[in-house]
């Protein structure tokens, strides 16, 4: 690997008169198209985080080599901006970060891999924490930096094609609405095209990635979904979210939405907004009991049993002690999610027919476990999941015969409900002529590998099948296939990484 910096004139003669052929790449690249914003290549490849958050190394040449000689051809590079100011003054530009992003389009050219430039974090908005302060989707001055951070990349890889560069906006746009996010991006994009008109742009959807934006195809740009649901499987163990009420990962495995937000909460759809329901016959009574994972700021839940209130309890998550297993506080919505993991018991009288559970004032929490026993029936257990896109509450029917119990209505999750869930909204999109790419996905190296690689074959599979590409997050990392730190893989020795072959082999197959 070099470390020597390039001048711009001599970075744009190597890499704008370059072109890439099949003859010159890898099997996985010989029937690419041309990537335009209404049809992008199928490509694969990995997320490089060299400049990702706090880091600020220059990007590493035996990155781009090796992940070329595995087969795949696609980086994204999240980045930070605050690497490439000057003195914390976002208006001043530092030509040293600057170069070393030169560099990696250089080694993309070079190993036939075409590079995504990503602002993590933006000027005006970032996923992670501390938020940036003001937001961009309603200040002018943030919203006329970020324009000048990416009318100056336009500017300085005008001349290279789209082949080998694109732009990525933003990281997993949220709190803001459709027409804020639509606003921001064409003001952007103006910057951008009056530089380099023909620069392929790419958006995330909106909410964090999670839903397309339909009005978008007017302003020919591509968009990036992701690939994290259910983040029980991709997230477990993962401290930086609320993961400590997630149960052990299974795939597929059934579950109930145990998201509950309140009925006042007015941004969520009404139909969600309902009781979690559980009907069924109760002759001999019994015991339902609740887990009370995460509380959001706080919430009253209420349950009631054939119209008759049950229980009544508040929840208000804060900072210090209380009945709460861990603290969480979220810098970017100024409140507390604090993880509670408590449990509550709830009496069944003789004859019960329907249970209702809701969530009557205050925010949202989730139940991590709800089971149900009964004088002749050992305890059913069902987990909640976080269904976030959920359409409606669940309803639950509880049914007992000969001893044993059982309890349908929940979800299974399986490639049948990844496609539903994650596929479909935005093959709506794709079919409209609109450009579709997985930007993340991957699974945090605590969930077992051999959960990991089946739920990653289901994703894959239904991504092949709607012809889309996509870029693992990571490639050495916790969600990679190289220096992952799993302690369940025979790790083998290669070029100096220690590599999961079994997930590089999977990876190759879609």
């Amino acid at each position: 690997m070099t470390n020597n910096p390039i001048t711009r004139r001599k970075f744009i003669g190597l890499v704008g008169a370059a072109t890439l052929t099949s003859s010159t790449l890898p099997f996985a690249r010989a029937t690419e198209q041309t990537p335009l914003w209404s049809k992008l290549p199928r490509w694969r490849g990995f997320n490089l985080l060299e400049k990702f958050s706090g880091g600020n190394a220059p990007f590493r040449e035996d990155d781009f080599r090796n992940l070329s000689d595995l087969g795949f051809n696609f980086v994204r590079l999240p980045m930070n901006y605050k690497h490439w100011i000057k003195n914390g003054d976002w208006r001043q530009f530092d030509e040293k970060t600057l170069n070393d992003i030169d560099q990696a389009i250089e080694f993309g050219k070079k190993y036939g891999v075409h590079v995504n430039i990503n602002f993590h974090r933006a000027p005006g908005y970032t996923v992670n924490t501390p938020p940036e302060n003001p937001l961009i989707w309603h200040n002018d001055e943030a919203l006329d930096v970020c324009k000048l951070h990416w009318q100056t990349f336009a500017k300085r890889y005008r001349g290279i094609s789209s082949d080998q560069l694109s732009f990525n906006l933003f990281n997993e746009p949220a709190g803001c609405s459709e027409e804020d996010y639509y606003r921001v991006v064409k003001t952007i994009l103006e910057g951008i095209r009056n530089e380099d008109p023909d620069r392929l742009v790419i958006c995330d959807g909106i909410d964090w990635g999670g839903k397309p934006c339909f009005s978008f195809k007017e302003l020919q740009v591509a968009q990036a979904t992701r690939g994290y649901a259910p983040m029980e499987i991709s997230h477990f163990g993962a401290n930086w979210v609320n993961s400590a009420n997630f149960p052990e990962p299974q795939w597929p495995f059934y579950s109930f939405n145990g998201l509950l937000p309140s009925k006042t909460k007015s941004e969520m759809p009404e139909a969600v907004r309902k009781p979690l329901t559980i009907a069924g016959e109760f002759v001999d009574g019994g015991v339902l009991r609740l887990k009370i994972g995460t509380v959001s700021r706080a919430s009253e839940l209420v349950v009631t049993i054939d119209g008759k209130e049950a229980l009544r309890r508040k929840f208000v998550s804060g900072p210090g002690k209380g009945e709460w297993q861990e603290v969480v506080f979220v810098e970017q919505y100024n409140l507390y999610q604090n993880v509670f993991n408590l449990e509550l018991s709830v009496q069944i009288p003789k004859g019960a027919r329907r249970i209702e559970i809701a969530n009557v004032d205050g925010d949202w929490l989730t139940l991590a476990e709800l089971g149900i026993t009964t004088p002749t029936c050992p305890e059913i257990l069902a987990n909640g999941s976080q269904d976030w896109g959920a359409s409606e509450q669940t309803r639950l029917l509880f049914s007992e015969q000969a001893g044993k119990g059982a309890l349908a209505g929940g979800t299974t999750r399986d490639r049948e409900w990844l496609r539903r869930q994650n596929v479909e909204p935005w093959r709506k999109l794709s079919d409209q002529g609109v450009g579709v790419i997985v930007g993340e996905f991957g699974a945090f190296n605590r969930t077992p590998h051999k959960i990991a690689l089946a739920w990653l074959e289901d994703m894959l599979a239904n991504w092949r099948d709607a012809n889309w590409g996509w870029a693992l997050w990571n490639f050495r990392g916790p969600f990679g296939v190289a220096d992952s730190g799993r302690d369940d893989v025979k790790y083998e020795d290669w070029r100096g990484l220690k590599l999961d072959r079994e997930m590089v082999a999977l990876l190759q197959r879609y």
